[in-house]
């Protein structure tokens, strides 16, 4: 039985409805299933992290190879499935509630195909945590914003986030066919490797709410976005003015600059505002 036959018997036994707002379009390809894991080289010394379980076809593949199985489902519905599903793996622990909010237990690993719905809220709780690797599925879309280079339309806060803390390798288009129901878009496999900040800021917390800041006005120079950061860290009115022509790449778009030129102009700032 193909798994897309297995997805739509198990959901009539259970008289499961997917539903839009929790982003379920259950991934029905062995391959891209199988790809996932190869991606993440996986041992039986690993304890992998999976977000949004869904039917346990990837946990089942998870179980067979790893030392733990953190699997994590929202969806009272399909817990009722993973609980019968699972039952004969030793090393799954089957956690219900929201990934944001619930207490993870330690892992090393990440392969998931978790709901489009909370891609960029993941990402970012992921990139807090340590881990070796995390193989992810996400929106084609989304997944080029991760690995765009600065200038391009997808550049913005989250590609330097993520670029500040991770590896990037865009991997396997994944038809959007492949899924059921079938989403409106195709997806792309992911895979992030943590690295430690690749240039120097004075202070990482406050550089990343100075890069959050000036990319809710990304179109603007940088003498013109960074004035709410300045503001909200109680810079006044008349040194703001004073200092925004005062940094580096001031006449240059911040959408158009990289990392690295994102953090000279953050640290010639922090330095200018003590001198004051």
């Amino acid at each position: 039985m193909s798994l897309l036959e297995e997805t739509k018997r198990i959901l009539g036994v259970y008289k499961i409805y997917p539903k839009r707002r929790l982003g379920q379009n259950f991934l029905v390809d062995d391959e891209a299933l199988d790809k996932m894991i190869n991606y993440a080289s996986l041992s039986e010394d690993d304890y992998v992290l999976e977000i949004g379980a869904g039917l346990g076809f990837l946990t089942e593949r998870l179980a067979e190879i790893a030392k733990q199985v953190i699997a994590v489902e929202i969806d009272p519905r399909l817990i009722r499935v993973l609980t019968s599903r699972l039952r004969r793996y030793n090393n799954v622990t089957l956690l219900k509630g929201d990934i944001l909010k619930v207490d993870i237990p330690k892992f090393n690993k990440v392969v998931s195909v978790p709901p489009y719905s909370i891609s960029s809220p993941l990402l970012f709780w992921l990139l807090k945590r340590k881990f070796e690797c995390a193989v992810l599925t996400f929106q084609e879309e989304f997944a080029k914003r991760l690995a765009a280079s600065a200038g391009e339309e997808d550049y913005g806060r989250l590609t330097v986030s993520v670029y500040c803390h991770a590896e990037v390798d865009l991997l396997d288009v994944i038809p959007k066919d492949f899924f059921w129901p079938m989403p409106e878009v195709n997806s792309m496999i992911v895979r992030l490797k943590p690295r430690k900040m690749p240039f120097h800021v004075e202070n990482e917390e406050k550089f990343f709410d100075f890069v959050r800041e000036i990319f809710t006005q990304k179109n603007k120079k940088l003498r013109n976005a960074v004035s709410p950061f300045l503001s909200k860290i109680g810079v006044s009115k008349e040194d703001i003015i004073r200092l925004v022509d005062s940094i580096p790449f001031s006449q240059r778009r911040a959408r158009d600059l990289m990392p690295e030129e994102l953090g000279l102009a953050f640290n010639e700032l922090i330095k200018k505002i003590r001198e004051i």
